[in-house]
């Protein structure tokens, strides 16, 4: 399925909130992402996402035909990890499973490495989280080890994962 990353729009505010309202989502992320997911938070996030002022991050939509059905984003860190960045995405769940979170991963990656001094890119899904971890390992980042009982989410204690993406 053709897919494209492109900057947000406060016209995504419907597809955004209709997507991202799913607890199968919201269940996998981290609290900031809400659930319910309202037209209000999703007008808040692609404020967040546009604001100019805001160093630090570099953040697309998943456009399919169109309509934001996603999104992802690189978040620069800063001190003794001011060469590594922290990615972060979330798919609507009819797009599951057919590699579009894979390649989004691999062409922000791709980007992020020549458009920024950058050497480390990182994730941290949530153990039980098959699709993300997939996704991660097809796009060429390796597990570097399982956070024993660092999520608290739901009132439940979660592993996590650390992958990371080491420049070539």
């Amino acid at each position: 399925m053709d897919f494209v990353l492109r900057k947000w729009s406060m016209s995504d505010t419907a597809s955004v909130a209709k997507y991202a309202n799913n607890p199968a989502i919201a269940d996998n992320l981290r609290d900031a992402f809400p659930y319910p997911y309202t037209m209000a938070d999703a007008e808040f996030y692609i404020k967040s996402c546009l604001d100019v002022n805001l160093e630090g991050q570099y953040t697309r939509a998943i456009d399919i035909d169109g309509e934001a059905v996603g999104s992802i984003g690189i978040f620069f860190k800063d001190d003794v990890y001011c060469k590594s960045a922290e990615i972060g995405y979330w798919l609507g769940e009819p797009f599951w499973g057919r590699g579009i979170m894979t390649a989004a991963i691999s062409q922000m990656c791709t980007h992020t490495f020549k458009a920024y001094d950058v050497i480390r890119i990182f994730a941290e899904p949530f153990a039980q989280n098959a699709g993300s971890r997939c996704a991660l390992e097809k796009a060429g980042f390796t597990l570097e080890g399982i956070l024993k009982s660092s999520v608290y989410k739901n009132g439940r204690i979660y592993d996590s994962c650390m992958y990371a993406l080491i420049k070539e």
